[in-house]
């Protein structure tokens, strides 16, 4: 079963500009895509936290700040993420618990 996006008027507003300032109409993302984007830089901020602290443990970085920066970066980040998956299963088993 396919989900379409909700759509906040039903007409869909095209017009042209003389002045050229219409723009192109950007294609909606999904809530998957969305989900798969955030999950990929949550990745990527890992990736860099372990490339910095290696980095910093061959001696390569002179300057600790940045190596700590990106540390607590990826931390906030997989945390957040954390999080977010323990509300979407809570709120999966209470749908599950309701009676119909």
């Amino acid at each position: 079963m396919e989900i379409t996006p909700l759509e906040m008027t039903p007409v869909h507003m095209s017009a042209r500009s003389h002045l050229g300032e219409t723009q192109v109409q950007q294609p909606v993302k999904s809530f998957g895509e969305y989900l798969v984007d955030s999950l990929k830089k949550v990745n990527e901020l890992e990736l860099e936290s372990e490339h910095l602290n290696a980095a910093l443990a061959a001696g390569r970085i002179e300057d600790v700040s940045q190596v700590v920066v990106a540390s607590q970066k990826a931390e906030l980040a997989l945390q957040l993420t954390l999080q977010l998956r323990n509300r979407a299963t809570a709120a999966y088993q209470e749908i599950m618990r309701m009676q119909v």
